[in-house]
């Protein structure tokens, strides 16, 4: 009996070799229904690749705290530290409100201290004059005056010599003091004060699971990780990314996270970041190339010089910032050099060895006496992180920039005083605290639980993978910090 076939024309051989014929011939779009034997893909597999293609490279982006910082343990649920306040006296938020009177403002909690007899530079756009502090306003109050006497003018506002006018903005500093013969002195003992700082360590965790059953499944594409896991496996892939996802989630909520304020909403209370610690407590350069795609950027940068001028005046310093920020940066160098060569800086940071510095992915540079020492921070350029603001949907490599474009850290230590230890201690400026114990050790733990993988633990038929962490970032001498913005 010959067989018919209902689903279609079947596979017929022809006498002349080579012929193309619909009887012999296989069709990519042939056989539309699943039962035709002349379908293309009834009759063979499509070739496979069996490596995973690595399209986006090494796709992490922790390691800038373990550069630049260092982690220590603590054992309680806050850190507390104080940081000196300046030596000399001065004040910038003040107003010449009569003749002889000058109104200054505080901050809360600041204290006024100015002293009779003080001598004092008062400065405005109209000039300077030096004075002698004759009354000082008692009480407290973050409104507070004080009379001056002017040694080469009869008064501020009028008279022979004044120079300015009431309600005038002006700023003014102690430089030393003046009293008569056979006096007895009525100043007051100036304490010394400093101002104190806390965070409070925040609990980060996460999670992989995967039932026995799909453990038992093996796949066919071999698969390679960043931490080198590889295999075709691909549960174990996806463990490891897991893994390498929440590592970087350690590192980058130490720079991200905020504390929650009298305005927000959100259940917990939040942690102080790095770029929160410089918003609040640092300086912030906004538009370092707003002269011109870079054409005033020597300009911009001097600036930020003499601001570091005006705070620690730490002499070696390190850039860590985005693919713009450092075109701009090479431009400023070449336009002052001629011609831009990092091998002749001074690479005192790194044991005066340029080789070194290179190959950490630094290139260095002077300008007046601060040492810097440039560095792409992948996690500003990656377009799933910081690189993903401003981005425009419609070309992946537009807007690359985004409100962060780079970071200013001092390298070295700093000296503050410990609440809970009660001595001044050294620190880096820039430093990870986690929770840790003679028993428990927060800083990145990891556990399997489950019936499957190993694990023992109950009835569930599956693995799975815990990671937790708790921990705060210390931003300690934040006002030598500079924050880069667009």
């Amino acid at each position: 009996m010959a067989t018919s076939f209902t689903g279609g024309t079947g596979l017929q051989p022809h006498p002349i070799k080579g012929a193309a014929l619909n009887t012999n011939y296989l069709s990519f779009t042939g056989g539309s229904n699943a039962g035709d034997s002349n379908s293309f893909a009834q009759q063979y597999l499509p070739e496979l690749y069996e490596q995973e293609v690595e399209r986006y490279g090494n796709r992490t982006i922790g390691g800038f705290l373990r550069m630049v910082g260092a982690e220590m343990p603590m054992s309680s649920d806050q850190v507390v530290w104080s940081e000196q306040n300046r030596l000399h006296i001065g004040y910038k938020d003040a107003a010449v409100t009569s003749n002889t009177r000058i109104t200054i403002t505080l901050n809360p909690g600041e204290i006024l201290a100015l002293r009779v007899k003080d001598l004092i530079v008062v400065q405005g756009a109209a000039g300077e004059l030096v004075c002698e502090i004759t009354a000082v306003e008692a009480g407290s109050g973050t409104t507070r005056h004080c009379d001056v006497k002017p040694y080469e003018a009869a008064g501020l506002t009028t008279g022979t010599g004044a120079i300015f006018t009431n309600a005038d903005k002006i700023s003014l500093f102690v430089f030393g003091s003046e009293h008569a013969k056979g006096s007895i002195s009525t100043q007051e003992t100036l304490q010394p004060s400093f101002t104190k700082f806390d965070n409070k360590p925040m609990i980060l965790r996460d999670e992989f699971k995967v039932n026995g059953s799909d453990t038992a499944q093996i796949g066919w594409v071999e698969v390679a990780t960043e931490d080198g896991t590889s295999g075709y496996l691909w549960y174990m892939k996806a463990e490891s990314e897991t893994r390498l996802r929440f590592e970087d989630y350690m590192e980058m909520s130490m720079v991200e996270a905020v504390k929650k304020n009298a305005n927000g909403t959100a259940t917990e209370e939040g942690s102080e970041g790095l770029f929160s610690a410089i918003k609040s407590r640092g300086n912030v350069m906004a538009g370092f190339s707003a002269a011109g795609s870079g054409t005033g950027a020597v300009a911009d940068f001097d600036t930020i010089l003499k601001g570091l001028d005006k705070e620690g005046a730490i002499e070696e310093n390190m850039l860590f910032v985005n693919r713009a920020l450092a075109l701009d940066i090479d431009d400023m160098l070449a336009q002052v050099n001629g011609g831009y060569a990092a091998p002749g800086a001074s690479f005192g940071l790194f044991n005066n060895e340029a080789e070194m510095a290179l190959n950490l992915g630094f290139s260095g540079f002077r300008r007046g006496s601060y040492d810097f020492y440039k560095s792409d921070w992948k996690y500003l350029n990656d377009a799933s992180t910081r690189g993903v603001l401003g981005l425009n949907p419609n070309s992946p490599l537009s807007g690359l920039t985004g409100t962060v474009e780079g970071v200013l850290v001092p390298a070295g230590t700093s000296t503050v005083y410990d609440q809970s230890l009660g001595s001044n201690i050294r620190r880096p400026f820039l430093h990870v605290r986690y929770r840790a114990s003679e028993t428990e050790d927060r800083r990145m733990k990891s556990w399997v639980t489950g019936s499957v993988g190993g694990a023992y633990t109950s009835g569930l038929d599956a693995m799975e993978v815990h990671f937790l962490s708790e921990r705060c970032l210390c931003v300690q001498g934040a006002n030598n910090f500079v924050l880069f913005t667009s």
